[in-house]
């Protein structure tokens, strides 16, 4: 059964891993690769990457990209938005901090924060507001 906005929307801000999905180019298949992601009801959707990575290099050059969350209990339900990029800038560390709380456990998330700073590089927000939604759920 399709599901309505509001389930979409309410779906999408639960801590799931997203599968990212951008265009890669001529004679290639899209990039997919799982991402953490942060998303509130009626806003934009962003996700943290390296600057240097291959997903904003794609991003950059595709200027949006498809962001498929899912779940197999209680239910099979999943939904995919997908839309422009509107934002990208300099990540600072309450963002990094932020999309940690949302997906790790409260006694790891700064240990991981820590690490990831000083380590990963140099990173960007890049935020996309949804413009084409799916959402289904098979159990209902």
């Amino acid at each position: 059964m399709a599901l309505t906005r509001e389930e979409r929307e309410e779906f999408l801000t639960e801590p799931h891993v997203a599968a990212l999905a951008v265009d890669a180019g001529a004679g290639r298949a899209p990039l997919a690769v799982p991402i953490w992601y942060q998303y509130a009801p009626g806003g934009d959707v962003w996700i943290l990457t390296g600057l240097d990575s291959r997903k904003n290099r794609l991003i950059s050059e595709a200027g949006r990209f498809t962001l498929m969350v899912d779940r197999l209990e209680p239910t099979v339900r999943y939904v995919s938005v997908e839309g422009p990029v509107v934002d990208t800038r300099a990540a600072r560390i309450e963002d990094l901090r932020e999309v940690a709380a949302r997906y790790l456990p409260a006694d790891k998330a700064e240990a991981y924060v820590e690490f990831s700073w000083k380590n990963h590089g140099e990173m960007v927000v890049i935020t996309m507001r949804p413009e084409r939604w799916v959402g289904t759920d098979l159990g209902s």
